[in-house]
C-alpha cells in the first residue's frame, strides 16, 4: 500500500550501521516462514516497510520476524462513522524469550530504550513517545503474546502535524506485529481480541478510529453501533468513484489560532466549490477533511492558499486521501 500525492510529506532520517556481531543471550531466531525477514532488502517492497525492516535490523542486530502496515483513520460528519486512509505507520517485530523489549524508532532517533517487561506492578521509565507502545506489549504479554519479550521499531509516515490522530494506528500495528510472531505460523491475529486488548489497555484512545484501523475496507466507511457488543457494518463511501476527492487541509502556526484559521480556510473552500468538511476527530484539531468536485480541486486550493499568503499567514498543507482497508501484515 502506497500513500498517495501530498502536497508536504514527512522526512526520512537514514538508520546507522547494522550490527552484524552473532546472537545475544535471549534472542530467538526469526521464523523462515515468517515476512520481513528479508523485506530490507527486496527492492520491489514499498520504501516505508523496507525502512522499517532495516532500521530495527539496525537497531536491535537482527531482522524482523514480521513487518505490519496500519492505516491512519478519521471520523466522517455521521456519528459512528470511521474510515481508513491510504496512509500507513508500520511496525516491525521479533521475538525474545528473556522479558526484555528494545523499542526504537525512527521518528526519535535519540530515544530507543531496553526495559524489563514487567507484567505487574507500575511501568518503568521510558521515553515519553515509548510510553503507549509499551503499553501495549505489557497488555499483550498478559494475554500470552510475548510474554517473553519483543524487539520492536515503529515508524509512520505523516506526523502529527498532518492532523490526523497518530496513536491509533501506531497501537494497531504494534498489536498485530507483536501478536502474528507469538502467534503459531499460518494463522492470523485475532483481530477482535486485539481490539478488546487496546481499548482495555488504553482506555484514552479513540476506540472508534483503532475499529477503522482494524477492519476497515477500501472504498467503505465503517458503521459503528452503540451497543456494547460493536456490531458494526459497512456502508459505501468512494469519493473517487463520483468524480469527487476527499481532502485533509491542515492549518499551521500557534495552537489558540488554529480554530480561527481553519473557520477560515474552510469558508474559502466552500466558496470555491467543496461541498462539505468536517473534523477527522473527535476532538477539535488542526484539520478539517474537505469533499469536493474533482474538477474544482485546483480552484480550492488556490483560493485558500491566496487568502492565507494575502494574510501573511502560512498557506495550510493540503494531503490527499484515499479510501482505504485495514491493516494487513506485509508480505
Amino acid at each position: 500500500m502506497t500513500g498517495p500525492e501530498a502536497s508536504g510529506g514527512a522526512g526520512t532520517r537514514t538508520a546507522g550501521a547494522i550490527d552484524t556481531a552473532g546472537d545475544e543471550p535471549g534472542r530467538v531466531p526469526p521464523g523462515g516462514d515468517r515476512a520481513g525477514g528479508d523485506l530490507a532488502r527486496r527492492a520491489t517492497a514499498d520504501p516505508l516497510y523496507r525502512l522499517v525492516a532495516y532500521a530495527l535490523e539496525a537497531a536491535h542486530g537482527r531482522p524482523p520476524a514480521a513487518v505490519w502496515s496500519a492505516p491512519y483513520a478519521f471520523h466522517l460528519g455521521s456519528p459512528g462513522l470511521v474510515a481508513a486512509a491510504g496512509w500507513p505507520t508500520a511496525a516491525a517485530a521479533a521475538p525474545r524469550t528473556d522479558g526484555l523489549v528494545r523499542l526504537s524508532s525512527l521518528g526519535h532517533p535519540a530515544d530507543s530504550c531496553d526495559l524489563p517487561l514487567a507484567l505487574a506492578g507500575p511501568p518503568p521509565a521510558a521515553p515519553a513517545w515509548a510510553v503507549r507502545p509499551y503499553a501495549v506489549l505489557r497488555a499483550l504479554a498478559r494475554a500470552g503474546y510475548g510474554p517473553g519479550g519483543t524487539d520492536l521499531h515503529v515508524q509512520g509516515s505523516l506526523t502529527g502535524a498532518a492532523g490526523l490522530a497518530t496513536a491509533e494506528p501506531a497501537d494497531c500495528a504494534v498489536a498485530l506485529a507483536v501478536a502474528d510472531v507469538h502467534t503459531a505460523a499460518g494463522e492470523q491475529p485475532d483481530r477482535e481480541h486485539l481490539a478488546r486488548l487496546l481499548a482495555e489497555a488504553l482506555p484514552d484512545g479513540d476506540d472508534g478510529l483503532r475499529r477503522a484501523v482494524l477492519f476497515a475496507r477500501s472504498g467503505r466507511a465503517l458503521l459503528l453501533s452503540s451497543e456494547p457488543r460493536r456490531r458494526q457494518r459497512y456502508v459505501a463511501f468512494d469519493p473517487a468513484a463520483s468524480a469527487a476527492r476527499l481532502v485533509l487541509v491542515a492549518v499551521r502556526g500557534e495552537a489558540a489560532d488554529r480554530p480561527r484559521e481553519l473557520a477560515r480556510a474552510v469558508a474559502c473552500a466552500r466558496r470555491a466549490g467543496a461541498l462539505s468538511a468536517w473534523p477527522p476527530g473527535q476532538r477539535p484539531g488542526r484539520s478539517v477533511l474537505v469533499l469536493l468536485p474533482e474538477a474544482r480541486l485546483a480552484a480550492v486550493r488556490a483560493a485558500v492558499a491566496e487568502d492565507f499568503r494575502d494574510r501573511g499567514r502560512p498557506v495550510p498543507r493540503f494531503l490527499n486521501i484515499a479510501v482505504a482497508g485495514a491493516a494487513r501484515r506485509e508480505e
